[in-house]
């Protein structure tokens, strides 16, 4: 990437916080969740799949499984089909049960408040890590990337990458620290609410606006 490539990419990540930070001005997941350990279960869960999907199904889930003791000691083959419902089902179930093993121990119950510690969980990435620290704890040491943020992210020109991580750290790059709390939930209530993925007439939208090249630039999934 070269020097005026970036300062481009600089300058128009700017102006589309700029407009995050006003229109969602206080970054909150969709994830319906009553205790700590079972916002990072939802995250887990919606990883290839709708918040509307997994707040169907948590909706059952959550008044059975509260705690970390609760989720390690499920019955594998009875969680898998209580989870069923949703993507990847099998693989989210095992880490799910894993993760609240190594939450009871060697956590004492307690949801790791650092993203090494975090990210030693299974079903536990960057992405993940990220959220669950920004919605449960406050903190914002990354941006998280999702399909929504990965999406916009091509579309307006702030990323060469393919990866989930690789764009993040793009952007960590491109945008103020001190802004990164408003990247992803802005991105995802964006996507959700105003420009979905699927190829639409949105040059009139806020965000096409401040770039209108975006209109015409729709990339694929993966």
């Amino acid at each position: 990437m070269t020097t005026e490539q970036q300062k481009e990419r600089t300058a128009r990540a700017k102006k589309i916080v700029a407009y995050l930070k006003k229109a969602y001005p206080t970054p909150r997941s969709e994830l319906i969740h009553r205790t700590p350990f079972q916002f990072l279960v939802a995250v887990i869960l919606s990883a290839q799949c709708t918040d509307k999907a997994v707040n169907k199904l948590t909706a059952t889930l959550f008044k059975i499984y509260k705690t970390p003791k609760d989720f390690a000691e499920a019955d594998p083959a009875l969680f898998t089909k209580e989870i069923s419902s949703i993507p990847f089902f099998r693989n989210k179930a095992k880490a799910i049960i894993g993760a609240a093993k190594m939450v009871q121990d060697p956590f004492q119950g307690k949801v790791p408040q650092t993203e090494a510690e975090l990210v030693q969980l299974p079903g536990v990435g960057y992405k993940t890590a990220h959220v669950v620290l920004g919605e449960l704890f406050d903190v914002w040491e990354g941006i998280a990337t999702d399909t929504h943020v990965k999406r916009f992210a091509k579309r307006f020109d702030l990323t060469d990458q393919s990866d989930l991580t690789k764009i993040s750290k793009d952007l960590e790059m491109l945008i103020p620290k001190k802004d990164w709390k408003y990247v992803n939930n802005g991105l995802v209530l964006y996507g959700r609410y105003v420009c979905p993925a699927r190829p639409h007439e949105c040059a009139g939208h806020p965000l096409t606006k401040l770039w209108p090249p975006a209109a015409l630039r729709w990339p694929k999934a993966k």
